[in-house]
């Protein structure tokens, strides 16, 4: 079944649902145990249906990055002379070394010392590099909704704390002066780490694609530690999470500790100011988009829509959703619903991705450990630019 007749029967299924609702909810608005029964059987199907679509469609984008020519094609037109060669980390020769070393090899050009870490591992060529970081985007609803940016150390970020005030001055009156502030964030790195073991069958093995194995593992080991800390995060050894204190702005506490109205969802809204509702989007946790979906506008249509279009998210009032596994639930206390332009929230990765060869600590087992290493950051710049909401607490 292709992905197209996936969410036609996603879309049809949802229509069923909605008719559903409508036809066996009692004078209060509420199933019987029989109909909720039937209804969530329904919406485990639904919810079977959106991972099978996401699921195939990460396999189409994977295809298609493996797809890609590994060199230029051959053409009728001459090639330049004086094509420039690729230096350090991008050139041949690194790229070349650093697979030998990867499998306990001795390397023809011996040129990995250009790529030492501290930690006793070599800096990945580039485009090893460039796949850890794809894979990462389509692991990380973070990495592929906020701003990511690549420093080589510490920056600090100007912000404006107050803005400027316009006064209406009489002619040949004195002008009114306007105070703004401006504070600083800074955008730091904390080391993340994982630890892969690989047979030595398997290195000895010239078909194994060791290369493309460990930088997939490592990318979505990366990838579901990130997205944590992108959400969590406490800030301390990690980055600062967007539903804690220090992440966005709460627009809306909501009544319930456990529920929430559809006057709350468009309060949530409207607490975003105009400029960053253009771009804004809703993120939160799979959990949430079930309760979501029961709720009605003022006109009796249901707030959330599901995608008929590949590649496009659902849609709450017509802004898109986006899911995360480690996005707060709906419990007391809890901040559980994200909406705002995700461009205020700031990820920086540390320049450079290395991995080291363990050769003696798995040897009894028949195996060799590779670590890889990277150090990133993430934090919110703008805190009124994404407006949380925050259940009532218990």
């Amino acid at each position: 079944m292709t992905i197209v007749e996936l969410r036609e029967k996603r879309a049809k299924l949802w229509a069923t649902m909605e008719g559903f609702l409508d036809t066996h909810r009692d004078r209060k608005g509420v199933l019987s145990a029989e109909d909720d029964a039937v209804y969530a059987n329904m919406e485990k199907e639904l919810n079977d249906l959106t991972n099978e679509v996401r699921r195939m469609e990460r396999r189409d984008a994977i295809a298609a990055e493996l797809a890609k020519p590994v060199s230029s094609p051959i053409t009728e037109q001459p090639q330049k002379a004086t094509s420039e060669a690729k230096t350090g980390r991008a050139s041949n020769a690194y790229r070349e070394d650093f697979g030998l070393h990867l499998r306990g090899k001795r390397m023809l050009h011996n040129v990995l010392s250009e790529g030492v870490d501290a930690n006793g591992g070599y800096l990945v060529p580039t485009e090893f590099e460039k796949f850890i970081v794809d894979t990462l985007k389509e692991e990380n609803v973070m990495r592929r909704l906020c701003k990511v940016i690549t420093t080589d150390n510490e920056r600090k970020i100007p912000v404006a704390a107050t803005h400027s005030t316009a006064a209406w001055t009489a002619e040949n009156a004195a002008y009114t002066e306007s105070n703004p502030t401006f504070a600083q964030k800074t955008i730091d790195a904390y080391k993340l780490t994982d630890l892969v073991k690989v047979s030595i069958e398997l290195l000895d093995d010239s078909a194994f694609d060791l290369e493309e194995y460990i930088a997939r593992e490592f990318a979505y080991a990366f990838g579901a530690a990130e997205e944590q800390a992108f959400c969590v995060g406490t800030g301390t050894g990690q980055p600062t999470g967007l539903f804690t204190t220090n992440g966005g702005t709460v627009g809306v506490t909501a009544a319930s500790a456990t529920a929430v109205t559809t006057d709350e969802v468009i309060s949530l809204i409207y607490a975003l100011k105009a400029p960053y509702r253009k771009n804004a989007k809703f993120l939160m946790n799979d959990a949430t988009v079930s309760a979501l979906r029961k709720l009605k506008d003022s006109n009796g249509q249901y707030l959330w829509q599901p995608s008929l279009q590949a590649g496009q998210p659902d849609r709450l009032l017509g802004y898109e959703i986006y899911t995360s596994p480690y996005a707060p639930t709906l419990a007391a206390g809890a901040l559980s619903i994200a909406f705002g332009d995700f461009q205020s929230y700031w990820i920086a990765d540390r320049t450079g991705r290395t991995v080291q060869r363990l050769n003696e600590l798995y040897s009894t087992n028949g195996q060799v450990g590779f670590v890889a290493t990277e150090r990133v950051d993430g934090k919110i710049i703008l805190p009124e630019g994404i407006q949380l909401l925050k259940m009532k607490a218990s």
